[in-house]
């Protein structure tokens, strides 16, 4: 499927995870400053959310 799309896998050796800091950090910052602090109702919801999210952590937040 990868090859279909023009894409190239990215994998490092096990144990290394330095190639999924980066998405780890903002998934886990999004969990805290986000996630569990909401009590959401429906997945059009989450979407939402998430999408404001982003927005804020690329345009306002103080990194």
């Amino acid at each position: 499927m990868l090859k279909e799309k023009g894409t190239t896998q990215s994998m490092s050796r096990k144990a290394t995870c330095l190639d999924h800091a980066v998405a780890e950090h903002f998934f886990g910052l999004l969990k805290t400053e986000l996630f569990y602090l909401e009590k959401l109702d429906s997945i059009d919801q989450l979407e939402k959310v998430i999408v404001a999210y982003i927005g804020y952590y690329n345009s306002h937040r103080i990194k």
